[in-house]
């Protein structure tokens, strides 16, 4: 970001939604930060936002340890919106008075029927009555003197509140989750018409900022990324690329634990660009030591330390260089630590300490403000195909821990095939809310009858899920025609498999991938 661009800062308080908030900051098309709640008020004037939002939280504003911001935060002169804990937290500090609920009809969970006035700055684009999603056990029982109140729930005489004049607005529910109906034009109608928003924030306008910094930055340095061939890596890689060509070096450790056909695709996108491209092809090794081990948190550990000497080996080759390139993106950054002014370094293959093992002198983390939609947007803008950018999320250890049990380069070749006939059967089909798929090779095996012969074989398992988030998942609901049709291909067309079944699990209680 170029320090004149607009930017929103969104103070997290230890909500589980702070991404969300960000997320749908982002879609309106304005730049936003999640930083600490800790934020000295000297770093948020650094900051220079158009406008503040305060996140929600679990803690209670008048317990003494409960999170607080500098007050001063309210002399800025940019707007400022409270959601949640954020709406109470501004109430506590500018007068207010929040208590414990008085009784649980004042506790509300889940769908809220809400009314607002329509003739409120905040609400003047919306219905007078629609659903919002509430999460409190505290309310606010007496708003700060200038208020005004804006929206009442059953529960809730104050689900909003505002002091118009100053640019202060509060609100009880949840703006940013989608169970809120008109959650999007309220939080639209915050940044654009209140704080004046240009909302011209594009992965267009990206790219060429981050090029402009990267070369800024790297100057006629020498840059090393590990290159894995998901979208993160590729994204980065592709970006890295534009911004300093040749000297740039992608080392792609080809482990002979992914999909059909992915290596090859990715030694041929890359063979395109202006980048020194290394492949090692390592599958033996790998192989060999997996061989014989069974236990999933053991195969991953084995897969880690194996990719780092590998990746130290060839790294050795180049000699030093100056910038390692990770393909962080904001999620990690968030999850890490929000903030901290230590490097996030993000694994691969659930693998930390990758650096330690490398002679450079800086990190360079060309995606570690965007979200996964935006970093595959930015991929489109750099050129990448489509199948790679849109590539479903795919576990570092690869096909490992999607093979029930010892791993043998036969039963990678069986499942490579059958996870290829499924995830193709369900792309041409166009599958409704098919947000992951993938097949899994069991270590069930089981009596089956092709031809006039007896078989004794493994049990594949099919996994599609649908989700928004990937923090809870249900089953995607496949015709049963294509079921059939999947079911039958996979059997007759690829060895050692009778029987087909197909995994009806949530998550929770299940997780998204079996190991």
């Amino acid at each position: 970001m170029k320090a004149d661009e607009e930017k929103v800062l969104i103070l997290d308080f230890g909500s589980q939604y702070n991404q969300l908030i960000a997320r749908r900051v982002r879609e309106i098309g304005i730049y936003c930060e999640v930083k600490p709640f800790s934020l000295s008020f000297k770093e948020i004037e650094d900051f220079n936002p158009i406008a503040v939002i305060l996140s929600g939280g679990p803690s209670s504003v008048y317990d003494e340890k409960s999170p607080k911001i500098d007050k001063r935060v309210f002399e800025l002169g940019v707007p400022v919106l409270g959601i949640c804990y954020g709406a109470q937290l501004m109430a506590h500090t500018l007068g207010g008075t929040v208590v414990p609920a008085d009784s649980l009809a004042s506790r509300e969970y889940g769908r809220t029927e809400t009314e607002f006035n329509t003739n409120s700055s905040l609400f003047g684009n919306i219905t007078s009555k629609s659903i919002t999603w509430m999460s409190h056990g505290d309310s606010v029982k007496q708003i700060p003197e200038g208020f005004e109140p804006i929206a009442h729930s059953a529960g809730c005489p104050y689900a909003g509140f505002e002091n118009n004049e100053k640019r202060f607005y509060a609100v009880q529910f949840h703006p940013e989750v989608s169970h809120t109906e008109k959650g999007t034009e309220i939080l639209r109608t915050f940044l654009v018409d209140i704080a004046k928003a240009k909302a011209n924030w594009s992965m267009v306008n990206y790219k060429q900022t981050a090029i402009d910094a990267i070369r800024a930055k790297v100057k006629d340095g020498k840059a090393l990324l590990a290159l894995s061939g998901g979208v993160d890596s590729s994204v980065a890689a592709a970006l890295m690329s534009q911004a300093i060509g040749e000297n740039l070096t992608c080392v792609f450790v080809d482990h002979g634990l992914m999909r059909k056909d992915e290596g090859d695709q990715v030694e041929q996108i890359f063979s395109s660009y202006k980048l020194n491209f290394v492949r090692v092809n390592a599958q033996e090794l790998f192989l060999d030591k997996l061989s014989g081990v069974s236990e999933p948190e053991k195969k991953r550990k084995i897969i880690g330390e194996e990719f780092i000497r590998v990746f130290e080996q060839e790294a050795k080759k180049i000699g030093k260089v100056d910038f390692l390139v990770q393909g962080t993106i904001y999620p990690d950054v968030i999850e890490s630590g929000l903030g901290s002014n230590a490097a996030v370094i993000k694994s691969h293959h659930n693998v930390g300490g990758l650096p330690d093992y490398v002679d450079f002198k800086e990190i360079i983390e060309p995606l570690r403000y965007l979200f996964k939609d935006e970093v595959r947007q930015l991929g489109r803008e750099l050129g990448l195909p489509e199948y790679l950018v849109s590539r479903q999320p795919f576990p570092g250890p690869g096909l490992a821990i999607r093979i029930i049990g010892d791993i043998t380069k036969e039963k990678l070749d069986v499942l490579r095939e059958a996870d290829w006939i499924f995830r193709s059967e369900i792309e041409n089909a166009a599958v409704k809310d098919a947000s992951q798929y993938f097949a899994v090779l069991t270590n069930t095996r089981s009596v089956g009858v092709m031809g006039d012969g007896r078989t004794y074989e493994y049990t594949l398992a099919l996994r599609c899920v649908s989700t928004s988030d990937f923090m809870t998942a249900t089953f995607t609901r496949i015709p049963y025609e294509l079921l059939e049709k999947i079911s039958h291909r996979i059997v007759n067309e690829v060895p050692h498999i009778n029987r087909v079944v197909y995994d009806i699990t949530a998550k929770p209680p299940a997780t998204v991938e079996w190991e």
